[in-house]
């Protein structure tokens, strides 16, 4: 690789060919270089169960080949055609009312129809026997957006045979289940019925009678859908073993476990499509999970929009430098790739209005077509100087698709917590110190981090307690909430006081779990010490009992005023907190920045709000990316000498760096 990969999704099967040229004219000027094919193609390729047709993407792979474009280059199989439909309806999704879906959308195939299975393979193996002899296809881009849920009877008889193989007897199964609640016990593996609103759950799909159930069916689901990328991507080593494969994740997408599909992917790839304007500490706290997926291994920035989306309410345009400042965000936490959705705009369907770099008209004067045209000289001037960097970060944060699925189907104690939205919120208290973060799973050693801080960690698995206290004993610093520790693997309460397995750790017991509409605010009262002050809390709060911890704030009010909300146990060499409630954002800084500051962990430069400084490293280089995501520009002191990449100038040491609003300053040094 010479770059960073700059392009993305073009469908020129959608124009006529005098179009494609006005294309690569643009491109050039763009200075686009990859470019994502063939996404949607099965229709075009596949007439029927017989024929495949490839002369138009023959055509389409010629001329960029003849153009010196890179290729990214997809199966194609994220929408079967019409008449495999027609022909084997048992193709097509049944959803989660139980009713059965006819032709149509995308997303839309059972991923345990033996049907779809076969010819979603064998269309893998055309496309790469096909396409084998290209020297510029420098990934395979499997399928597109996996997701969705199927509930018809080929993943009903799946889902008894994965049952079988992860129990191997009914009998483990139902104690797993805690079959004997409600008279559930099966006698038999058919007496097992798929959890949805004809079975198990009361109208929603968070709402379930038996979490055992439903909680193994999500797994279930996620491994099913991995399944069907293995399978594609199986046909594709076998003929064209030296090209990566990937397909593209949705970020902290809920039904699919990335961690288990990191494993299988050769490097990461992700689609960036935060919901609003603000979401600068979102989208970083979702590059560092992809990121972390696979140990700090760069990834791929597969989609993102260059002004607007089209699948919302309202779909508002990103501001002057926005696509530049979010481009180099993604860069800045591990991207070696920038690319878009979508680079001509779509004349007709769901799409149609969707940004693109190409507008309907195809000019080349739009303001974001200006903008794409300098993120592209700037990208090219760059070279590979920041390819295959990494980032390294002392402070992990841990992100667990079992925890994230059990507290949120759990019945009880409130439906108003979310596991995303209390990540972003931890998250925000980080980001807002520009500390750097690993997001990592609980598999991932601990050994190279300082402070793990892991909110709702609702379920141990595989002894995690004991990871967590060795890391602690040898110093370092563990920091939990509510609702962690209090579950095994099978969604069965600990049998012992809450927090459960970690008990031994936070040096706390708990008696009793109060929840109030978010909008009813209790207080965390610090007395003393770098935390001194009165804090909003709400939603959640554990009436908490100490058994050697420390109390370091408490309630402010209720029944329960003045017992501990927060605590601090020393364990061996380090220490373990635990945050009883949903707390005040400003209590987050002042606790993270005063641990941190323990271990002497700090950003290297002040800046002001809005401000996000982050490193990427090569060898002995250090790239420092300074972000103004404010809308007014700020002023920064160095405290050494550095060289700005993109102005090519040197900034000694003392000097003021001026930031301008939405603009992007990289420094070596």
């Amino acid at each position: 690789m010479n770059k960073i990969h700059y392009g993305g999704d073009y469908n020129p099967e959608q124009w006529p060919e005098e179009i494609w040229s006005e294309d690569m004219a643009l491109f050039e000027e763009a200075h686009i270089d990859t470019l994502t094919v063939g996404v949607f193609s099965w229709s075009m390729i596949q007439k029927d169960e017989e024929t495949y047709d490839f002369s138009l993407m023959d055509k389409i792979m010629e001329r960029l080949h003849k153009e010196g474009k890179k290729v990214c280059l997809a199966t194609g199989t994220a929408a079967h055609p019409a008449w495999m439909a027609r022909k084997y309806p048992e193709v097509t999704r049944t959803d989660f009312q139980g009713l059965k879906h006819k032709f149509g959308q995308r997303h839309n195939s059972c991923p345990n129809s033996p049907v779809y299975k076969g010819y979603s393979r064998l269309m893998a193996q055309k496309m790469a026997e096909r396409y084998a002899g290209y020297d510029n296809i420098i990934a395979w881009h499997v399928n597109n957006e996996y997701g969705g849920s199927c509930y018809c009877e080929n993943c009903e008889k799946a889902f008894r045979n994965w049952l079988h193989h992860k129990y191997g007897t009914i009998e483990k199964l139902n104690e797993a289940w805690n079959t004997m609640f409600w008279s559930h016990y099966f006698y038999d593996w058919d007496d097992i019925v798929v959890p949805n609103a004809l079975s198990e759950h009361y109208g929603r799909e968070n709402v379930t009678a038996f979490q055992g159930i439903t909680l193994d069916y999500m797994r279930f689901n996620s491994d099913s859908l991995l399944n069907n990328f293995l399978s594609e991507k199986e046909e594709l080593n076998k003929i064209t073993p030296a090209i990566p494969v990937t397909t593209n994740f949705m970020g902290m997408y809920r039904p699919l476990d990335y961690f288990k599909w990191a494993k299988h992917l050769d490097f990461i790839s992700w689609d960036n499509y935060p919901p609003d304007m603000k979401s600068e500490a979102r989208m970083a706290l979702t590059h560092d999970l992809m990121r972390g997926l696979k140990n700090g291994q760069p990834f791929w920035l597969m989609e993102q929009t260059p002004t607007t989306t089209a699948c919302r309410d309202i779909n508002p345009v990103k501001r002057p430098g926005v696509m530049r400042l979010w481009s180099y965000q993604a860069i800045a936490h591990g991207s070696d790739s920038v690319l878009f959705f979508q680079m001509r705009q779509s004349k007709g369907a769901s799409e149609k209005y969707h940004g693109a770099l190409i507008n309907h008209a195809g000019r080349n004067d739009t303001r974001f077509f200006i903008e794409a045209r300098q993120l592209g000289e700037e990208l090219s001037l760059l070279g590979d100087q920041l390819t295959g960097s990494e980032t390294s970060a002392r402070v992990a944060m841990v992100f667990d698709w079992d925890s994230w699925w059990a507290v949120e189907i759990s019945d009880g104690p409130s439906r108003h917590i979310s596991y995303q939205q209390t990540m972003i919120h931890f998250y925000k208290a980080l980001f807002a110190l520009n500390i750097p973060v690993d997001v990592i799973g609980p598999d991932t050693e601990l050994d190279q981090y300082d402070v793990v801080i892991a909110p709702l960690l609702h379920m141990v698995k595989d002894d995690y307690h004991k990871k967590a206290e060795q890391f602690t004993a040898k110093g370092g610093t563990f920091i939990t909430t509510f609702l962690s520790g209090i579950v095994d693997e099978n969604d069965n309460a600990i049998l012992d006081d809450r927090p459960g397995l970690f008990k031994k750790l936070l040096g706390i017991r708990i008696d009793e779990t109060d929840t109030l509409l978010p909008q009813d605010f209790n207080s965390i009262c610090v007395e003393s010490g770098e935390l001194k002050g009165e804090y909003p809390c709400n939603m959640i709060f554990d009436v908490v009992k100490t058994l050697g911890a420390e109390t370091i704030g408490t309630y402010g009010k209720d029944f329960y005023a003045n017992t501990p909300a927060v605590t601090r146990n020393k364990f061996g060499g380090g220490e373990a907190w635990y945050i009883a409630s949903y707390p005040d954002l400003d209590f987050l800084k002042k606790l993270f920045k005063q641990t941190a500051s323990n271990y002497e962990i700090a950003c290297k430069i002040e800046s002001g709000e809005g401000v996000e400084i982050t490193e990427r490293k090569k060898g002995d280089e250090i790239f420092t990316f300074v972000l103004n995501h404010a809308e007014e520009e700020r002023e920064i002191a160095l405290p050494k000498t550095y060289h700005s990449l993109l102005d090519n100038q040197t900034y000694e040491a003392g000097m003021k760096l001026k930031v301008k609003a939405k603009d992007v300053v990289i420094l070596k040094g």
